[in-house]
Formats: structure tokens, C-alpha cells, sequence
């Protein structure tokens, strides 16, 4: 685990994604979460406790090994990604919400992932000594820096160069967005001798997990009174993860290249998949608005 793509390439692939979310942030995206208290509190009880538990329940349905079932954990408790922004704005959603809710997320991930992490190693007992690995404190520190530096220093680069960070957006955007196929290419391609088997074991666990957190996402907020449009920033945030912080985290700090497969074949899937799923969505609004207009 000590080739160049582990110890220099992840760390500043996921410094290049973080900082590009640092440059589309305020302080005011922070302030906005006020304004929507209940879509905000909504989506994130249903990110921070549903995810982690439908996780757990999709891993013991399926009896995945040890080591994926806690791979699949590290990706639960990882936060939305900036391309949730993206998909909520293709599909109708409220964007500043979508801003928001990532700003905060991101924050509050830095106690959640290793908590839910540890649980996880503590649980499925990876290593056949749940005491050899884990996310120690001193472990966890690094996951600070390596999510939220980046981020601190792409708002103090917003706030004092406002112009430079709007004409870096869309660079930056692009830039993210190779940098995590590269890390999902890089991560498959290390452990391509088991590609296969991994696919087999981990491909419908992340399939049916990417359906649920969209479905959780959007439904669980609209049936709580939450409106439309928000509704489906709430689903694009929880069913679009930052799939680089969990294979990141998999591979620089805990050392496992194969704890990283669940959130590299999820950072494939869930492009598509978030796809139709908001095509659906947005086409039953459409209909549904046909006769109120008629």
C-alpha cells in the first residue's frame, strides 16, 4: 500500500475534490440552514441514522465479508458529494439546500465516519482482532484534515478573491469529477485479480443501498411535509456520496485497498442510477401539474 497512487495521488485527489467544494462555499450557506430548519433536519436524520442502518441491514442480508461490509459502513457515513448539486439542479431541486446540506454534512462527517467506522471494524471484525485496526484518534485527526483543510481553505480563497474562485468553479468541477474516476479506475485496477468476485459480492448490496438512500432521500422528506424542490435536493445529497472520502480513508488511512471496492463500485453505479431516478421524479411532477394547468 505504499505505491505513489496510495501515499501522494489519493490524498491530493480528494485535496483537489475538497477544495473545489470550499470554493463554492460561504459562510452564508452555513447561516442559510436557519432559514430551513426542517428540510435540513430532515435530510440529515436521514443521512446520519437511516443510511448507516440500511447499510448494516443490507450487509447482513447479503452476509458480505468483513472486510466489504465495512467498506460498505465507510460509505454510509460518508457525506454528499459536490455532483449532488449538479443532479439537483439538471432535476429541479433546490441547489442553495443542496449547498447547504453538503457544508454541514461535511462538517458533522468528521465525527460521524469514524464513529460509524469503528463501530463497523468493532462488529464485523475485519482483521480477526478488531483491537489492530481502526479509526484511533490519531487516525481520525487525519480524516480531519484531509476533508475539512481543503474545504476551510477553498472559502478563504472564495472570501478573499471572489472573482478568481467564480472563474476556477467550473475548472475545479471538472477537475473533481476526473479525479474520481481516476481513483475509481486506480482502485479497481489494484485489485482487478478479484474484480469479479467483488462485482458478485458487492455489485447488488450497492445497487439496491444506492436506490434506498435516493427513495429515503426524496420520499421520507415529501411524506414529512418538505416541498417538491426540496424534496429532491434532500435525495440527490443522500443518495450521491462523496465515494472518494470513503476510498480514501479505506486506503490511506486504515490500509485497505479491498475496503475501498464498495465505494468504488458505488462511485460507478450511482450515476445512472441517480439518473433515472430523477427523470422518474421529475416526470411524475410533470404529469401531476398537467390537469392543475388545464
Amino acid at each position: 500500500m505504499d505505491s505513489p497512487f496510495v501515499s501522494v495521488g489519493l490524498p491530493v485527489a480528494l485535496a483537489v475534490i475538497m477544495f473545489g467544494l470550499g470554493l463554492s462555499l460561504t459562510v452564508a450557506d452555513f447561516a442559510r440552514v436557519a432559514k430551513n430548519p426542517r428540510a435540513v433536519t430532515i435530510a440529515l436524520a436521514c443521512q446520519l441514522l437511516a443510511l448507516p442502518a440500511a447499510a448494516f441491514g443490507l450487509v447482513l442480508l447479503f452476509d458480505l465479508p468483513p472486510v466489504l461490509a465495512v467498506g460498505m459502513m465507510l460509505l454510509a457515513a460518508s457525506p454528499g458529494g459536490t455532483t449532488a448539486n449538479l443532479y439537483s439542479h439538471l432535476f429541479r431541486g433546490d441547489v442553495a439546500l443542496n449547498v447547504s446540506l453538503t457544508a454541514v454534512n461535511s462538517v458533522i462527517a468528521v465525527v460521524t465516519l469514524p464513529l460509524v467506522t469503528n463501530f463497523a471494524i468493532g462488529y464485523f471484525d475485519p482483521a480477526g482482532d478488531a483491537g489492530t485496526v481502526g479509526l484511533q484518534f490519531g487516525k481520525a485527526v487525519q480524516v480531519f484534515a484531509i476533508v475539512l483543510v481543503p474545504v476551510a481553505l477553498g472559502m478563504v480563497v472564495r472570501r478573499l478573491a471572489p472573482g478568481f474562485a467564480d472563474r476556477m468553479d467550473r475548472p475545479v468541477r471538472i477537475g473533481s469529477a476526473l479525479m474520481l474516476v481516476l481513483v475509481v479506475l486506480g482502485t479497481m485496477l489494484a485489485e482487478r485479480d478479484n474484480l469479479l468476485d467483488y462485482l458478485i459480492d458487492v455489485g447488488p448490496v450497492t445497487v439496491l443501498f444506492c436506490l434506498v438512500s435516493l427513495s429515503v432521500g426524496y420520499f421520507v422528506p415529501r411524506r414529512l411535509g418538505v416541498d417538491a424542490r426540496q424534496s429532491i435536493a434532500c435525495s440527490m445529497e443522500i443518495g450521491i456520496h462523496n465515494s472518494t472520502i470513503a476510498i480514501t480513508i479505506a486506503i490511506s488511512v486504515l490500509d485497505s485497498t479491498e475496503m475501498a471496492v464498495p465505494a468504488a463500485v458505488y462511485g460507478v453505479l450511482m450515476f445512472p442510477l441517480a439518473a433515472i431516478f430523477g427523470w422518474l421524479i421529475t416526470r411524475k411532477h410533470a404529469r401531476a401539474a398537467v390537469p392543475a394547468a388545464g
